[in-house]
C-alpha cells in the first residue's frame, strides 16, 4: 500500500514553508513517527515523521522546495519489510509524476512574471519562486535580474576573489520573516523611545540571599528576567494602553498579560511567550523561560509558542550591550530593552556611592501612547524593582 506523506496543516498566518533537509533517501527503509525531514516556516523548524512504517519509494520534493500545507512530498511503500531488497512499488498510477523541471518552472509562473522575465532576459526556469507553491513571482524575476547569474543557479555561492573572498546565501524563512516585520514596524508605526536607569542592587541582594532556597525548592535557578516579567505586568496593569494594540482605526484593550521574551538560537533570535503572566509565580516564570531556552537551542519551539503576545521583553545586556532602542514587535505597541549591568557612581542622599546600574529603554507606538503613559510605565517598572517588595505588596 502506498502512503502519501503530507506537509502538516501550517497556522493560518504562515502561507508556506520549505523543507530544510532530507533525512532519508530514496529507497531507505523508516519507522513510523521516524523524522523523515526538517520544514521551515517563518516562525520554527518543524520536524515531519513518517505516517507509517515503510520503504521510502519516492520523493516528490526534494530539499529547499517551497511546499504549502498538506502537499504531498513524497510516497512511502507500507507493504515493504525491512531490509528488502526487491524494487520498490511504484505510486499508483493516479499520483501524478514529476514533470521537468523546466516545465514545472514554467507552469508556475505568473504572467507578470513571465513577461517581466521576457523583457529582462532572465530564463523563468531558472529563477526560485517564492509564492505560494512555488510560484514565479514578478520580484523573484526582478532579484534574479539584478542578481549575479551564479547566485541564481545554486543557493551558496563562494566568489574567489583571491584575498578578498565572498560568500552569498540565501536568507532563512526565519531572517526574512525579521526582516519583513521590522520594516513592518516602522514603516506603520511612530516608534518613539524613552529611557531610564535602574539600580539593581535590591534585586540583586535579593537573589543572592534566596538563590540555593529557590533552587533547592523550585528546582530551577532564580534569575533576573522573572522580576522583570513581573515588574512589566504591574506597570501594565497601571497604564493598560501600553498593553493595548492597533488594528485599523481600533484601539484593542487587552485584558491579559502574554509577554514575549526574546531567546537566541541557531537559527537567529526568536520570541516565545508567556502566557498569562499575571497568574504566573518567578518560580513559574523561571521554568517556562528556562524550558523555552532549551528547546530553542534544539529547534523544538512549536508555532503556537511564538504566536500572539501583548508585550516584549529583550535583553540585549546578554550581549554586552550598554543602550539600545528596541524595534516594536507588531501588533504590540511596547517593548522593554534590557542591557548591561555596570558599576557606576550615582549621588544618593547628596553622596557618591557606587551602585550596579542598568540602562532601561522603552520603545513604544506613539500612535495611541503618549510620551506621559510611556514614561510613567517605565518608572512604574523602574521603582517595583528598586524595591522588589513592592512586587509582594502590589504597590
Amino acid at each position: 500500500m502506498i502512503v502519501e506523506v503530507k506537509v502538516p496543516v501550517l497556522p493560518e498566518s504562515v502561507s508556506e514553508a520549505t523543507l530544510l533537509a532530507w533525512h532519508k533517501k530514496e529507497g531507505d527503509f523508516v519507522e513510523r513517527d521516524e523524522n523523515l525531514v526538517d520544514v521551515e516556516t517563518d516562525k520554527v523548524v518543524l520536524e515531519l515523521p513518517a505516517p507509517q512504517a515503510g520503504k521510502l519509494v519516492k520523493i516528490i520534493k526534494g530539499d529547499a522546495a517551497v511546499c504549502v500545507g498538506q502537499e504531498v512530498i513524497a510516497h512511502i511503500d507500507t507493504a515493504a519489510v525491512k531490509g528488502d531488497s526487491a524494487p520498490a512499488a511504484e505510486a499508483p498510477a493516479a499520483a501524478p509524476a514529476a514533470a521537468p523541471a523546466a516545465a514545472a518552472s514554467d507552469a508556475v509562473a505568473m504572467p507578470s512574471a513571465k513577461k517581466l522575465a521576457a523583457e529582462a532576459g532572465v530564463d523563468i526556469n531558472a529563477v526560485a519562486g517564492s509564492g505560494r507553491g512555488g510560484r514565479v513571482l514578478k520580484e523573484d524575476v526582478q532579484a534574479a535580474a539584478a542578481a549575479p547569474k551564479a547566485a541564481v543557479a545554486a543557493p551558496a555561492v563562494i566568489t574567489d576573489l583571491g584575498a578578498r573572498p565572498e560568500q552569498r546565501v540565501p536568507m532563512s524563512r526565519l531572517r526574512q520573516r525579521v526582516a519583513e516585520r521590522l520594516v513592518q514596524s516602522q514603516s506603520t508605526a511612530a516608534i518613539l523611545t524613552t529611557f531610564n536607569e535602574l539600580n539593581m542592587k535590591p534585586v540583586m541582594d535579593l537573589r543572592n540571599k534566596y538563590k540555593d532556597k529557590f533552587e533547592k525548592e523550585h528546582g530551577v535557578k532564580l534569575g533576573f528576567m522573572s522580576f522583570f516579567v513581573k515588574a512589566a505586568v504591574h506597570a501594565l496593569k497601571k497604564f493598560p494602553v501600553v498593553n493595548a494594540s492597533v488594528d485599523g482605526n481600533d484601539i484593542v484593550y487587552h485584558g491579559y498579560f502574554d509577554i514575549g521574551v526574546a531567546v537566541g538560537s541557531p537559527r537567529g533570535l526568536v520570541v516565545p511567550v508567556l502566557r498569562d503572566c499575571d497568574q504566573l509565580s518567578l518560580a513559574d516564570i523561571e521554568k517556562k523561560i528556562a524550558d523555552f531556552g532549551k528547546r530553542a537551542q534544539d529547534g523544538k519551539l512549536g508555532v503556537e509558542e511564538l504566536t500572539g503576545g501583548t508585550f516584549t521583553i529583550s535583553n540585549g545586556g546578554t550581549f554586552g550591550s550598554m543602550m539600545s532602542t528596541p524595534i516594536i514587535n507588531p501588533p504590540q505597541s511596547a517593548i522593554l530593552g534590557m542591557h548591561a549591568t555596570k558599576d557606576r557612581a550615582v549621588v544618593e542622599n547628596g553622596e557618591v556611592v557606587v551602585r550596579p546600574m542598568m540602562y532601561l529603554a522603552l520603545s513604544y507606538d506613539h500612535r495611541i501612547i503618549d510620551g506621559r503613559e510611556a514614561v510613567l510605565s517605565l518608572v512604574a517598572m523602574k521603582e517595583v524593582l528598586e524595591d522588589p517588595a513592592r512586587l509582594i505588596l502590589d504597590l
